[in-house]
């Protein structure tokens, strides 16, 4: 049985990165249902997202409030047995990620699976920055400040029928939440596919600044307490200290 993929790409003004998103998703060997959810962008954004009218099966442009509510929207829209999301300045690391997320997922026991990531020069893609080895799944590892790579996070529809959507209320904690409520809380289940999957342009919200990385703090404290979970008293200290170990890799 074929399976079908949905993948949400939420994008604002991305003219110089977005091509790059469209033609990795174009090259995949498996196909897949590419919803691209565009929050009014007054660039040439869309006119680029108009010459791949060919493969992209759905274009909505319209204010959100944040590139998570773009991406609960596209989860409405999907018509795929399983969703992953791709933002507008990121790539897949190669023309086969889809047919190995595929399949994963041929194991009807399979709820979710994810990868790892390398996080690249904004210019020069080819320059690896930081590397991130997510390694495999112990629901234990997220009270030591583990989660994984929300780039190449895929979940069944089905799961997102059953726990809901991304709280937009978190901000750029959103996808923190969201995995600790799906892994932690409801124990879905979830594979590790160990090789890279995504490429990420450098600059993601959360760590642009120390000010944005104090306020995704507050609100990693406040996903564990809505989900009626109690973490470690170091848990979420460690979940920043986890990430100079990622620039090391790449040394």
């Amino acid at each position: 049985m074929t399976i079908k993929i949905s993948i949400i790409t939420p994008v604002f003004n991305e003219e110089r990165t977005i091509r790059d998103c469209l033609e990795s998703v174009k090259k995949q060997s498996h196909d897949s249902e590419h919803i691209i959810t565009d929050g009014g962008s007054t660039d040439g954004t869309l006119e680029i997202i108009e010459g791949f009218q060919n493969i992209v099966a759905r274009v909505i442009s319209e204010p959100d409030r944040g590139a998570y509510d773009a991406i609960n929207k596209g989860i409405a829209l999907a018509t795929g047995d399983i969703i992953g999301t791709l933002n507008g300045n990121d790539f897949f690391a190669n023309n086969d990620v889809l047919e190995k997320v595929s399949k994963m997922f041929a194991d009807t026991q399979v709820d979710s699976c994810y990868g790892d990531v390398n996080y690249v020069d904004a210019q020069n893609t080819r320059r690896v920055v930081r590397s991130w080895r997510s390694g495999g799944y112990d629901r234990k590892t997220f009270y030591w400040g583990w989660m994984p790579p929300h780039p190449t996070f895929f979940v069944r529809k089905t799961v997102y029928e059953k726990y809901g959507k991304y709280n937009i209320d978190f901000g750029s904690a959103a996808d923190y939440e969201l995995m600790l409520r799906f892994l932690l809380k409801f124990k879905i289940s979830t594979a590790y596919i160990p090789e890279v999957l995504v490429n990420m342009r450098a600059g993601g919200m959360s760590n642009s600044s120390i000010i944005n990385r104090l306020k995704a703090n507050v609100m990693d404290r406040k996903a564990w307490r809505i989900n009626g979970l109690r973490p470690y008293p170091w848990t979420l200290f460690l979940k920043p200290i986890r990430k100079i170990g990622q620039f090391i890799l790449v040394r």
